[in-house]
């Protein structure tokens, strides 16, 4: 005997192969689990004094990633004492992100953990 619904008033159970029933589960969730999106995270490194071309150039590479749908982590590595440019790195991803905010909007702000500045930036729906 197997309870195939222990919430149901009252609960539903049925007499069945124990092992079968387990395989069928198994195997729609494995169903389940294949039609479900993945979410992809792609990066994009800036250093605090990042000249203005390569801003420009991972700029474009961030606005491909949001087009195709990924999500996009930039960040800012401080490298030993580069760290008292905190906010120079600060104002970059807020720079970044008032000039991609037609392809992306951002989930959390830039965010000092250790020794990088991160920025999440999802994009816009279709």
């Amino acid at each position: 005997m197997v309870e195939i619904s222990p919430k149901a008033d009252p609960p539903v159970c049925k007499i069945i192969d124990y092992k079968k029933f387990l395989y069928e589960q198994k195997k729609r969730e494995k169903i389940i689990k294949s039609k479900a999106t993945k979410v992809i995270v792609k990066e994009i490194r800036f250093g605090p004094n990042t000249d203005e071309h390569d801003f420009e150039f991972k700029k474009k590479h961030a606005i491909k990633f949001l087009q195709d749908g990924a999500k996009l982590k930039a960040f800012v590595f401080f490298k030993g004492r580069s760290i008292i440019y905190k906010d120079q790195g600060h104002i970059l991803l807020l720079r970044l992100a008032t000039e991609i905010e037609e392809y992306g909007k951002v989930e959390q702000m830039p965010k000092l953990e250790g020794k990088r500045m991160i920025m999440y930036i999802a994009p816009k729906k279709k």
